[in-house]
């Protein structure tokens, strides 16, 4: 607009032989000043997308495949195939994801879970492909090439999250609309005051000027360079958003509801006490008795009997055949007597003896008598107390939603101070969840993102949690590629500070015009006060420097691992 003017007058100066002003000089200002906008547009978008960029270097471009004669062959890693055995040595990037067949050593997964610690594998356990490799040689058997990849999956969560509109940007267009016509009437009521007023070239300073000031290029970028910078920031944390939206409600959430098993706990179950009931057996014969009769199953209650003895430097006692009692535990015989290890509802009747708060309690049994019984406890995660403080703290309720026991629920509540309910099965956390929404409540649900996929889908947003390759990428609107609590309270935290960036952006992109459009216009200037055409393209152009640079200023408070 500025440039055509300026053609015009110029024109205009030779065929009427006066002087009529022209704009290339504010023009020339505008160019400098947008050009310095969209450098730092470009650099803010180039930093929000490094998120992405970091994650397709951890994947190298050749991988040493094992062939048939334990010769070894160099091959691009595009050209892999499931089923291919891999070397990878010291120091190395994994190629692909895969299982390890030979080897041990210790994988940094950091930029791919956001654990930063290195964590110990070996044969049977599963590595993701761009984890590096500690100093140990690892052969591994490839399970998923290309596409199928976690390290694609997330680059594809990362890539749609940031081209899916959101609230706030369905806004801003809707505004950016408005302001269009706004400023198209402004500039029409200008033109003509001022030619009434003044003369043609004052009606078209101050039109230009108006056209200028009113550009919605700020307002353009306001949201979407927000969530870029949030989403590849998540993900640099290990959370992956998979629906951008799930940011803007998540920091309007009324209620959370938390699985215990693996989110609030460990998971992983461990002997808190063992108890002798009859004088004829020494603490030491029970352990060897609940270390034998387990000694065939690899339920995590099992295998934590089985470590306790072992650490106790006890062996297992030999018993001669095991079999499971369908709901109830297990049986077997040894020594010619036969043994039963079962729940104490199973058991059917009262002990006299102090169990550990939360605890689940087995029961040894001798021909129907009860000789041991043996506590058993998932402790929680050190970092479920200060999730919860910091739920409290954000005025989200938490409940805790478990398939535990009464006792085991109730201890671990109490220990973390919320409300629980206890022997849920997936379709009771789902009319949960149903209940509070249709109660009006906005609810947040966290769980396994398999066994709760309903509950999930059904929320308002849906958080699954899990590790590495084990997440369900399908179920929820976030992904925690750890099983750390307090990943959940960084994606609060995430939540609150991307929606007060966007309401700042928005602000910037398009609050001033309330003041800069009827300025431009000239209201002012019966007291002295009016804006050339070259600072309402400064001015335009600055408030794109400022959404741009209150984008890339997002950031979260450093990781606190306990």
């Amino acid at each position: 607009m500025p440039n055509s003017s300026s053609i015009y007058t110029v024109i205009a100066s030779y065929v009427t032989g006066e002087h009529v002003m022209d704009f290339f000089f504010e023009f020339a200002s505008l160019l400098l000043i947008m050009l310095l906008g969209h450098w730092i547009e470009m650099k803010a978008i180039g930093e929000a997308g490094d998120a992405q960029a970091e994650l397709a270097k951890l994947v190298p471009k050749d991988a040493h495949v094992v062939l048939d004669d334990d010769s070894i062959e160099t091959r691009p890693v595009a050209d892999l195939k499931v089923g291919d055995l891999i070397r990878v040595q010291a120091g190395e990037n994994v190629p692909a994801d895969g299982t390890i067949e030979r080897g041990e050593s210790r994988l940094n997964e950091a930029l791919l879970t956001g654990e930063s610690k290195a964590v110990k594998k070996g044969p049977g356990d599963e590595v993701i492909g761009g984890s590096t490799n500690g100093e140990g040689v690892l052969y591994i058997k490839v399970n998923e090439t290309g596409d199928q990849s976690f390290i694609s999956q997330v680059q594809n969560l990362i890539s749609q999250a940031q081209s899916q509109p959101s609230r706030a940007e369905n806004i801003a267009q809707k505004v950016a609309g408005w302001l269009f016509y706004i400023a198209i009437i402004v500039a029409l009521i200008a033109f003509v005051t001022w030619m009434v007023i003044e003369d043609v070239p004052t009606a078209v300073i101050f039109t230009i000027t108006t056209l200028v000031i009113a550009c919605p290029h700020a307002l353009g970028l306001a949201i979407p360079l927000v969530t870029a910078r949030s989403t590849s920031l998540g993900a640099s944390r290990g959370l992956l958003v998979k629906d951008r939206q799930a940011l803007e409600i998540a920091q309007d959430a009324d209620v959370i509801i938390l699985d215990k098993t693996g989110t609030l706990t460990t998971g992983e179950f461990k002997v808190l006490d063992v108890k002798l009931l009859n004088d004829k057996y020494t603490k030491e014969e029970i352990i060897a008795l609940l270390a034998g009769i387990e000694g065939g199953s690899s339920h995590p209650i099992a295998q934590s009997i089985i470590r306790f003895a072992e650490q106790q430097g006890i062996r297992p006692a030999s018993f001669d055949s095991i079999d499971v009692i369908s709901g109830a535990g297990v049986e077997g015989k040894a020594g010619g007597h036969r043994y039963q290890l079962i729940s104490q509802k199973a058991y059917g009747r009262n002990l006299d003896m102090d169990i550990p708060k939360g605890a689940t309690l087995s029961v040894l049994v001798e021909n129907d008598d009860a000789i041991g019984a043996v506590a058993l406890g998932d402790e929680l995660k050190p970092t479920s107390k200060e999730l919860i403080k910091a739920l409290k703290k954000n005025n989200i309720q938490p409940i805790m939603a478990t398939g535990d026991n009464e006792k085991a629920a109730q201890g671990a509540a109490e220990v973390l101070g919320i409300e629980y309910r206890s022997n849920q099965s997936p379709q009771d956390k789902y009319e949960l969840v149903k209940t509070l929404k249709d109660e009006g409540k906005k609810v947040i649900m966290v769980g396994d993102g398999v066994n709760d996929a309903p509950s999930l889908a059904l929320a308002d947003v849906g958080i699954a949690v899990g590790a590495g390759t084990q997440v369900a990428l399908d179920s929820a609107d976030v992904i925690l590629t750890q099983s750390d609590p307090g990943d959940i309270e960084s994606f609060i935290e995430l939540a609150h500070k991307t929606t007060r960036k966007m309401k700042q952006n928005l602000f910037w992109g398009a609050g001033y015009n309330v003041i800069a459009i009827p300025l431009a216009a000239g209201i002012l200037a019966p007291i002295g006060i009016t804006l050339s055409p070259a600072l309402g393209g400064i001015l335009m152009s600055v408030s794109t420097v400022i959404v741009a640079i209150n984008a890339m200023l997002l950031s979260l408070d450093p990781k606190n691992n306990g």
